[in-house]
């Protein structure tokens, strides 16, 4: 038999399938803020229909230019910001201080850059090394688009971990499950959004910026991967695949994508 908590989850919120760790966090926050809207609701609307029927004209002919003298709304107003300070310090700061302090170490988590451009996603992943390769404006091609330097004898610097980076431009990421991922979000042009619903992950991408997040996926499935800001008239179509994997799978499609690393500029 379906639990209430479930039923509330995922009969009358329809909220997605969660995929993540930290997701039954935010999934309570939602809930919790639906319970204090619903008796918001609830709340007012019967103080509004108590107030037509007390104030009728039938019974009140003349106009009362004193007004309410009562401070009952005034205590209820108190409660209602009590309660929101209890979400708020109690719920939303400590989840979004875990999201965005508590980080794992890198060692531990699967690393990823993952990068916006009108209209598709690209991911890149450190190589057998596990140091990702410097980049360069000046080395910016169709070819290679994030400036990752491999080997370029025109420049000094010779950055040895750029060479067997693994770079997928074809809107597919893939992390292996029940493992931390550490993941940096950028944009090539506009502002973009990397949204994962399952997950329960929202970052913005966002010109000049590598923006990190992190999560640990907890079940192996293909879930979407949607642009959450309007990025130009290709935005509706701006859609990826994120796949979860068990680990022996993931190193196969790594393996897989490893002939579309960083062009050798030898």
């Amino acid at each position: 038999m379906e639990s209430f908590d479930s039923f509330v989850k995922h009969t009358l919120l329809r909220l997605p399938e969660l995929a993540s760790e930290h997701g039954r966090e935010v999934d309570n926050l939602i809930v919790y803020l639906h319970w204090l809207m619903a008796a918001l609701f609830v709340g007012w609307a019967a103080f509004f229909i108590y107030t037509i029927w007390r104030f009728r004209a039938s019974k009140n002919p003349k106009a009362d230019y004193v007004g309410v003298t009562s401070h009952a709304s005034s205590y209820v107003e108190v409660a209602i910001a009590f309660v929101e300070g209890v979400l708020l310090i109690g719920f939303a700061i400590p989840l979004w201080a875990k999201s965005a302090d508590k980080f794992p170490a890198e060692k531990d988590a699967t690393v990823i850059r993952v990068i916006a451009r009108q209209f598709n996603w690209m991911a890149r992943y450190p190589g057998a090394d596990g140091q990702f390769g410097k980049q360069d404006i000046k080395l910016v091609t169709a070819a290679n688009p994030t400036g990752v330097i491999a080997r370029d004898p025109k420049l000094k610097d010779t950055d040895a971990p750029g060479k067997d980076d693994v770079m997928v431009e074809s809107s597919e990421i893939a992390v292996p499950v029940d493992k931390h991922v550490i993941t940096y979000i950028s944009s090539l042009d506009v502002i973009h959004s990397f949204k994962v619903l399952s997950l329960r992950v929202t970052q913005d991408a966002i010109p000049g910026m590598a923006i990190p997040i992190h999560f640990k996926p907890t079940k192996t499935n293909t879930y979407q991967i949607n642009c959450a800001q309007l990025c130009g008239n290709g935005h509706s179509n701006m859609k990826g695949l994120f796949k979860v994997l068990p680990q022996a799978e993931f190193d196969q499609w790594l393996k897989s994508k490893s002939t579309a690393g960083p062009v050798s500029f030898e």
